[in-house]
């Protein structure tokens, strides 16, 4: 009787060895396929990334002709208005010199009206 439980202790230990082996190969093949999983994530984000950034640049592409056109119209309408401006300085120069030399020529002397006549 003592051979035989030593024979079925025997199995036993077999068998947890057998049952500890599949574990660890269940975790080995778990663990591996994480990272095949992150791998491919990884290279999925990758195109995705590419593939925005080659939209994003026919976009911009597409429309940068436009914003050196609205360059051009913007810096035409400011010479325009410069000119505009340069002109009235020049119509209205001779006028506001002229004001300006009278206001400080012109002078009209007269008491202050707190300051009461003295008579003598």
């Amino acid at each position: 009787m003592a051979a035989q439980q030593s024979q079925g202790i025997q199995t036993l230990l077999e068998a947890e060895k057998e049952a500890a082996k599949i574990v660890q190969q269940a975790r080995q093949y778990r663990v591996q396929r994480l990272k095949d999983a992150r791998a491919e994530a990884t290279k999925e984000i990758e195109q995705y990334k590419q593939a925005k950034e080659q939209e994003f640049r026919a976009f911009e592409s597409s429309h940068a002709g436009t914003t050196s056109t609205a360059q051009t119209a913007v810096d035409k309408e400011t010479e325009e208005k410069l000119q505009a401006i340069t002109d009235s300085f020049r119509q209205a120069n001779d006028a506001v010199v002229k004001k300006l030399i009278d206001r400080v020529v012109l002078v009209n002397p007269e008491l202050h009206r707190n300051l009461k006549k003295v008579e003598a």
